[in-house]
């Protein structure tokens, strides 16, 4: 456990030393902001204490940042040749994907927290639901891991910062919508297993406040299959 804390620390350390942390988090707040209090279907709009809007937003924003933050995580160090370095030293291929993995996702709980004023301010101007806030947040938590999850297993497989965060968005593209869309047209258990494997099904009943098993199993799955192909890239590299 120390060895992972100790990859993680290094990694979110290089995200804040590169601004890379600091600009996202800005375009986060920003776009988020915009769209909550501001534009379109904003909170006012509404006339309802709702963070709907937000949480929506928040949807499509983490679906693109999240592979900007993880494209460099592997596939820098493959480049640099710094990944030698860290297989040299007492670690496991799981420890330093994990240690990865976890860096990106404090990154993402960070700009989450940053939010928190607009629950807070919400909740002041009328009747809020907070477990489906909450939910919400929850959600959004285990998006980011399930996407980190994909990124770091892209990245693991080039040395490319940009194929791997095409690579990621073209493989969150199918989880994030394309599911959803080849449910909507196909009946019977085909229909069923692709809505299954829509991430949005599962996002949205999370978001309502509903805490669901089949709903955290899928979570987890993509979570833990995305890290462990990560895994075996990196030992496959490691071993040639």
């Amino acid at each position: 456990m120390p060895a992972i804390w100790i990859i993680a620390k290094r990694e979110i350390n290089s995200f804040f030393d590169s601004l890379m942390a600091y600009i996202l988090i800005v375009v986060f707040l920003g776009l988020s902001g915009f769209f909550t209090w501001l534009y379109g279907n904003d909170i006012f709009l509404r006339g309802q204490a709702s963070l709907d809007a937000f949480f929506g937003i928040s949807f499509w924003s983490l679906f693109f940042f999240i592979p900007a933050i993880t494209m460099k995580t592997l596939a820098e160090e493959n480049k640099t040749g710094t990944i030698e370095l860290l297989i040299t030293k007492s670690v496991s291929d799981w420890q330093i994907v994990t240690g990865k993995f976890l860096a990106c996702l404090v990154l993402v709980a960070i700009a989450l927290v940053c939010t928190l004023p607009y629950y807070v301010t919400v909740s002041k101007l009328g009747n809020i639901d907070h477990a489906s806030v909450w939910g919400g947040y929850f959600a959004m938590i285990l998006m980011s891991a399930s996407y980190i999850s994909i990124g770091l297993f892209t990245s693991s497989t080039t040395n490319n910062q940009i194929i791997s965060f095409l690579l990621a968005l073209f493989i969150g593209l199918f989880f994030q919508i394309l599911f959803d869309v080849i449910s909507n047209n196909m009946t019977g258990t085909t229909g069923a297993v692709f809505d299954y494997l829509s991430l949005r099904n599962h996002f949205d009943s999370i978001s309502r406040g509903v805490i669901d098993s089949k709903d955290l199993i899928y979570f987890f799955s993509l979570i833990t299959g995305g890290l462990i192909l990560s895994e075996a890239m990196l030992s496959k590299r490691n071993w040639k």
